[in-house]
């Protein structure tokens, strides 16, 4: 499955990426296990998380290339929200989350950050992610306006910085099945933005 990788910073801005053909990541028994230790490792290594976000882009495309199971590891949507999350691994103090998300087609996320960096491959199905920045006034500080959209198909990884803002539309047929990885979430940094009242609030 090749694809595109893509980096979005809180500006708003995105840019595409260089990419690892994924017959050089074919790698034998290559586990989950064997993926959580190379991230804690490469986590190590940073002062700052967002710094090598590159790197654990390649160590997710390492994983998907490799581990086929992870492709079938999708519940089906919930038919009143249009979503359904599945936890692939939980444990304690365990500072990242791994999961897989389905979204049916037409679902829309709200207008949010993640308060941390974030990776989200696309396995099957497409989405539409339209980015945000801050654009604040002395009469709202939370304001904020779209700086443009990217298209994700399936084998495209992109990156979030923690300040980035985006919204996800499900925009295929069939529904959409993301793998997602998400550093330590700051709670206080998590916002979903109100357009309408330019408000944050912390979710």
């Amino acid at each position: 499955m090749e694809g595109k990788d893509w980096l979005v910073t809180s500006d708003g801005e995105y840019q595409a990426c260089k990419s690892i053909r994924a017959w050089d990541l074919i790698t034998e028994n290559y586990r989950l296990y064997r993926f959580l230790t190379e991230l804690e490792d490469v986590i190590r290594k940073q002062l700052q998380e967002s710094d090598c976000l590159g790197e654990i882009r390649q160590l997710v495309r390492r994983l998907l290339v490799n581990s086929y199971w992870i492709k079938t590891q999708h519940p089906e949507p919930d038919c009143k929200t249009g979503t359904s999350v599945k936890l692939l691994y939980d444990e304690l103090g365990f500072p990242f989350t791994v999961q897989t998300v389905t979204f049916t087609s037409g679902t829309q996320s709200n207008i949010h950050n993640h308060g941390t960096w974030g990776i989200v491959a696309v396995l099957k199905g497409k989405e539409k992610n339209t980015l945000w920045k801050r654009n604040p006034t002395p009469e709202h500080q939370h304001k904020i306006e779209p700086t443009g959209e990217v298209i994700l198909n399936p084998g495209d990884i992109v990156s979030f910085t923690p300040g980035a803002i985006h919204s996800v539309e499900a925009i295929s047929n069939e529904p959409t099945v993301t793998f997602n990885l998400y550093g330590e979430t700051k709670s206080k940094e998590r916002f979903e933005f109100d357009i309408i009242r330019h408000t944050a609030k912390n979710f």
